[in-house]
């Protein structure tokens, strides 16, 4: 259609903005592990919320939990005959430091041969930058098809303990159609992948 031709020109002439935006956030230290850490969390839920209202999503916030905040937003303007889309990701990472074996300090952001190395710019920065590019390019290039809301946490990666609790208190708010966990990746650009029923962890020893 001619709005998604739009869309996919926008994304090609703003690509350089969006990668310098993603360094921006993936180096902000948002390990929700470390107690020493709870102030970089906070900026990373309020980076993206800026960032959610620059490009037009409405109802934006930055909800306390007994944990990390939940950053939430949406866009209702498609129509009530319309689905609605909820958006999961999550803004925290796991701990990271150089002797772990990178070749650059995690949260100083390097590109190499057109990849970004950073903790973060995949599970789940990236994904969810992706999510909120594509959005902005919809936006930009004429009206999104479909109501979008989006929850990102900032809890993932210690087991989501107050997430229950939050979809509970805010059941209304987050109703929706489908949901779309934004915390996944693909086999490789010629071989596009849905993953499904994804939960859970298993680590193992090799001695």
């Amino acid at each position: 259609s001619k709005n998604m031709s739009k869309a996919f020109d926008y994304v090609s002439d703003n690509f350089g903005k969006f990668t310098t935006q993603l360094k921006e956030w993936v180096a902000i230290p948002s390990v929700s592990t470390d107690p020493e850490r709870v102030t970089a969390m906070q900026q990373a839920a309020e980076w993206l919320a800026a960032d959610m209202m620059t490009m037009g999503l409405e109802n934006v916030e930055v909800l306390p939990t007994d944990g990390h905040p939940v950053v939430y937003a949406d866009w209702l303007h498609a129509g009530t005959g319309k689905p609605t889309i909820l958006v999961y990701g999550h803004y925290d990472v796991q701990p990271a430091v150089v002797e772990d074996g990178w070749d650059n300090d995690p949260f100083e952001p390097v590109e190499r041969d057109g990849i970004l190395y950073a903790r973060g710019a995949t599970d789940d920065k990236g994904q969810v930058m992706i999510q909120m590019k594509a959005m902005e390019a919809l936006l930009q290039s004429g009206e999104c098809p479909v109501n979008v809301k989006y929850l990102i946490e900032g809890e993932e990666e210690v087991g989501s303990p107050n997430l229950a609790v939050f979809v509970e208190q805010h059941k209304e708010k987050l109703s929706a159609d489908i949901c779309l966990i934004s915390d996944t990746g693909v086999q490789s650009k010629e071989q596009p992948s849905l993953t499904y029923s994804l939960r859970g962890l298993m680590t193992m020893t090799l001695v």
